[in-house]
């Protein structure tokens, strides 16, 4: 039989459970004092002799009195416990609590327990009182989340731990167990609290609120309507059974995550459930008519409430819950039918449709409305007004039509405005009047029509329609001064020859032949941007051409600009002219030096791109095909909206007066474009600059060899010492001076010449000969004859004639007029003499 708790209580010594308050008397401090005192006055006046047994009887008695103290220290009988000053009330409360109380020292010994300690461990009196570890000992449930709070109390921390504990007495029992040790470290925690608790009740409460919420749960997956529940992110957090029968889902697969709200909702109706204006404290519910989207593909009709709670913050809750009726049969209610097709117009219409009051307050909004609110700023989002989605600088006229339409008037035409946000954003505003009375609060209806990106196209194309009046109006420019240039050049050196370098005025002579070479230059870049200039395309790995090239960037952008390269791999081959693709890298790269005057970095990394990846690009006037794409970026001041708008024309320029041409970078676009490829660029203010080039991919074929080409470019030196030569040359010019400087010059290295000043000319000085000509030296571009139809003329007389072609415009340029496979050399202007003289030995001989 068990001992009743109280009775347990009363039996246990006050020592061997808590640190007891002892009382004194200063009387019996006193009386004892005296005695001493008094004994030893006595010994004093009995004299030593005689007073010595008695003082030896003394210290043996006091002797045997301390010797029985140690050994009642010892064995506990005795305890030396400190003066405590002790609240009254921490006794009661402990003694009378409901959860079971001990308390053990350092040795893991009892020094306190409460009356429920015992009730709980089911201890037979207060001799029988252990440890929880010992209570519980051989119980394999509870042995371990015992040890573990022995292990947590030795470290000096908190720990609790829920256990179910069964015997033949009372069943099955839930008990709460913590350990708290006292003290404020490891090393100070002397004492530790052990807490025993009995959570049986609550576990059974718990278990009933589970199968409660169980129930619940099997009602709502087999209710006549969907329920699901949706978070702020958008992901489902819940959708019940019916509701997945009918979008043809598993219920596991929706729980395993990744569904989303647009997954199930067709067209802009998730915007619709995220467009509600929350008010503080506030349960909104709200009723929409969407179309809820099958597994399949399919849709139908379904009419949602949606019911969301606010905080007093008005802030959102962590999830929304969504009701659906499906309305199976519709036609059983017509004007339901009826609703249900306007509604689903309504939300499905592609223009954005929202109805506005007299001050622009949104009474009814459409999801493709809600969808572009919510892709504009976080104020146009929130915003209940049909202005706060206008910028400021369009807002008075969208205020203007709408005061229209309010008034009643009609055939208001439509404005195009800036909308509210980030990026510039248009969009065309068509509002209609509405009939309305004082009671209605709709006056007008307003249609929004995005045109951002017509308006893009548009800037576009007009951008390329200049840029193409402008490359026309230069290429044309660069053909006639190309001419000038000749006759000044051929000129000039004739006059070279006629002076000796001591001549006086042969550093004159030198000047006008430097700049006409800087004339001819400019004349090349502006050809270059009209894509009118002679390329010599060849295969070639550009990783290996910008290897070469890196010497010459390093030294062009100076020790402040640290050059990093970074190769792709295994680069495609390109078709390209290896001098011009050079000319583009350093004009690009000396754009960037000047852009970082304090210093920087410039990247210039190269990388294949796929067909498959220019779709992901965006870019629409760049078809899909491989590339081998080179990037140019710096880390420079980078350039404002409207100046990257003009780069790529001739003659604008953003340096000082006198430090730059304005055609880098038009001779860099033509070349590109020349080439077959596209460039763009992207640029931050205050971060830099990147050119991005996309040359196509060459596939290699084997070709037949092309015929070696002619000298190129200014400065060339002739193949071959000896420019002199003897034949009957025809020369075809329509520019008098130029023709008689070459005709001079030819005659001056031993060549007959017969001079024709177009076309029909040629023809007939070459039937005057016979045909019994040796070579033709041709102009292009003449008036009545141009030289493609000319040759094709002589050649019906002389098959065999040579003929070398020159112009200021692109060797491609004519290349097609001719028929396929004509041989024929080239010669572009504008030229000098040596240059003249060498290309028409080189054609003779070949």
């Amino acid at each position: 039989m068990k001992a009743d708790p109280s009775t347990a209580r009363q039996d246990v010594a006050a020592p061997a459970t808590e640190p007891v308050k002892r009382s004194g008397s200063i009387i019996l401090v006193l009386l004892i004092a005296v005695a001493v005192v008094g004994a030893a006055v006595g010994f004093m006046l009995m004299g030593r002799s005689q007073a010595q047994p008695f003082i030896l009887g003394l210290l043996a008695l006091l002797a045997m009195v301390g010797l029985f103290t140690l050994f009642a220290f010892a064995a506990g009988i005795v305890r030396f416990a400190d003066r405590v000053a002790e609240n009254p009330l921490m006794r009661p409360m402990a003694d009378h609590a409901f959860d079971g109380l001990a308390v053990t020292d350092a040795r893991g010994q009892i020094v306190y327990f409460n009356n429920a300690y015992l009730a709980l461990t089911g201890a037979n009196g207060a001799q029988d009182v252990r440890p929880v570890e010992r209570v519980f000992i051989g119980n394999p449930d509870v042995s371990e989340a015992v040890f573990r709070l022995l292990k947590a109390a030795k470290e000096g921390k908190r720990q609790q731990e829920e256990v179910r504990i069964t015997d033949a007495e009372r069943g099955a029992r839930w008990l709460r167990m913590r350990v708290q040790p006292l003290g404020q470290s490891r090393r100070e925690s002397r004492y530790v609290v052990w807490s025993v608790a009995d959570i049986t009740r609550d576990r059974e409460r718990q278990e009933d609120v589970f199968q409660e919420l169980q129930h619940a749960i099997e009602y709502l997956d087999h209710a006549p309507c969907g329920f699901f529940s949706v978070t702020p992110t958008g992901d489902l957090a819940y959708v019940n059974a019916t509701l997945a029968n009918w979008l043809d889902y598993d219920l596991a697969e929706i729980g395993s995550g990744g569904l989303k709200l647009t997954d199930i909702l067709s067209g802009d109706g998730a915007s619709l459930l995220t467009s509600i204006t929350p008010e503080p404290g506030e349960v909104k519910t709200e009723v929409f008519d969407v179309d809820l989207r099958m597994r399949n593909g399919k849709t139908m009709p379904a009419r949602l409430y949606h019911k969301l709670a606010f905080g007093a913050d008005g802030a959102a809750g962590a999830s929304r819950t969504l009701v659906i009726n499906r309305a199976r049969d519709e036609h059983a209610d017509p004007q339901r039918a009826a609703e249900v097709r306007f509604m689903r117009f309504f939300d499905h219409t592609p223009m954005a449709i929202a109805t506005v009051d007299s001050s622009g307050q949104i009474v009814r909004a459409n999801a493709r409305f809600a969808k572009l609110t919510q892709s504009l700023s976080a104020q146009a989002a929130a915003n209940k007004s049909i202005f706060a989605v206008v910028h400021d600088r369009d807002r008075g006229e969208v205020t203007a039509i709408i005061g229209r339409a309010a008034e009643g008037q009609g055939d208001i035409p439509p404005v195009e405005a800036m909308l509210d946000g980030e990026k510039d954003r248009w969009a065309q505003f068509f509002v209609t009047s509405v009939e309305h009375d004082e009671r209605d609060a709709e006056v007008a209806i307003v249609y929004l029509l995005e045109t951002t990106e017509k308006r893009q196209l548009e800037n576009q194309f007009n951008q390329s329609q200049k840029m193409q009046a402008v490359g026309q109006l230069a290429g044309g420019i660069a053909h006639d001064f190309n001419n000038v240039l000749s006759a000044i050049m051929m000129a000039n050196d004739f006059l070279l020859n006629a002076h000796k370098p001591t001549d006086p005025s042969f550093q004159d002579i030198m000047q006008i032949k430097q700049n006409a070479t800087r004339a001819a230059t400019l004349v090349r870049q502006l050809l270059a941007f009209s894509r009118r200039q002679t390329l010599r395309p060849q295969v070639l790995d550009l990783g290996d051409a910008l290897s070469d090239l890196t010497m010459l960037l390093k030294r062009l952008i100076g020790e402040k600009v640290k050059l990093d390269v970074i190769h792709g791999r295994d680069l495609w081959p390109v078709r390209v002219d290896v001098s011009q693709f050079e000319q583009v890298i350093v004009n690009l790269a000396v754009n960037a030096r000047d852009a970082m005057p304090e210093g920087g970095k410039l990247v210039v990394k190269t990388s294949n791109v796929a067909a498959q990846e220019i779709g992901r690009l965006g870019i629409k006037e760049m078809p899909a095909a491989d590339y081998v794409r080179i990037d140019v970026g710096d880390s420079g001041t980078g350039m404002p909206p409207e100046v990257m708008d003009k780069i790529f024309e001739p003659f604008f320029s953003t340096k000082e007066v006198g430090k730059g041409t304005g055609l880098g970078l038009s001779t860099v676009y033509g070349i590109v474009k020349q080439t077959g490829g596209f460039i763009y660029v992207d640029s931050t203010q205050g971060e830099g600059t990147t050119f991005s080039i996309y040359l196509p991919r060459h596939i290699v074929e084997k070709e037949a060899e092309a015929p070696a080409p002619v000298a190129e470019g200014n400065g060339d030196k002739p193949k071959t010492a000896d420019l002199t030569g003897q034949g009957t040359i025809l020369l075809v010019e329509d520019e008098d001076g130029l023709r008689s400087l070459n005709a001079r010059g030819l005659r001056s290295r031993g060549y007959t010449v017969i001079e024709a000043g177009n076309g029909a000319e040629a023809l007939e000085e070459l039937e005057a000969e016979g045909g019994a000509v040796d070579l033709v030296v041709s102009d292009v571009v003449m008036p009545e004859m141009d030289g493609p139809t000319m040759l094709a003329a002589m050649r019906k007389q002389n098959p065999e004639l040579k003929i070398i072609f020159v112009s200021g415009y692109a060797e491609d340029a004519f290349e097609k007029s001719l028929p396929e496979g004509e041989q024929f050399a080239f010669l572009p202007k504008p030229f000098t003499l040596s240059q003249l003289v060498s290309a028409v030995k080189e054609t003779m001989n070949a």
